[in-house]
């Protein structure tokens, strides 16, 4: 399943890039993400929460840069992980764009996600409003670590990821408001 998203940050490409090159830094910017381990060689282990409507889905695993193109401004990260409670698999490889947009960069995310066992059994657009939801608060994370970086600040004065349960919530009401758009807005009397 391939979903795509993009964001912008008030920075300049050269900044925003150099962030993409400190992975911890960008792994603690995704809400529920935790890196446990430096492999070496681009490689790192770590676990993901997601909570899926009702069921909070806890994976392990690891995460390995397997592109990274200077001139193009582009990174390919490629991560696979197992339910830790063994209620699927997860794999999923992301490529991240930077270009300028005016003053700032733009950053456009396409990620190839396969899910095997209770994760699958949620449907296309349930996984892409959390996706949607943890990419918007990456996005507002990921500013505010550059901007504190750029004021001297230490990594932990930036904002905080937001909790799992907010992004259930969230990605409901995304779903809530997909039905209500397409139920009762087709239904609205003619302009007379």
């Amino acid at each position: 399943m391939l979903i795509t998203n993009d964001f912008e940050v008030a920075q300049p490409v050269a900044k925003v890039w150099e962030f993409f090159g400190d992975i911890p830094r960008v792994a603690a910017c995704l809400p529920g993400a935790t890196l446990t381990d430096d492999l070496g060689d681009d490689k790192y282990g770590g676990q993901v929460a997601v909570r899926m409507g009702p069921v909070k889905l806890q994976f392990a695993g690891t995460a390995e840069i397997t592109e990274r193109d200077e001139a193009a401004k582009r990174i390919v990260v490629h991560a696979a992980g197992a339910e830790q409670r063994g209620r699927g698999q997860a794999a999923m490889d992301v490529t991240a764009t930077l270009t300028a947009a005016g003053r700032g960069t733009k950053v456009a995310v396409a990620q190839d996600l396969q899910l095997a066992g209770a994760a699958a059994q949620y449907g296309r657009g349930m996984i892409a409003d959390v996706t949607s939801v943890l990419m918007r608060d990456f996005s507002a994370n990921m500013a505010a670590q550059i901007d504190a970086a750029a004021r001297g600040e230490t990594v932990t004065q930036a904002a905080a990821p937001a909790g799992g349960l907010a992004i259930g919530l969230r990605a409901a009401m995304m779903a809530l408001g997909r039905v209500f758009r397409r139920f009762f807005l087709p239904y609205q009397a003619p302009a007379s």
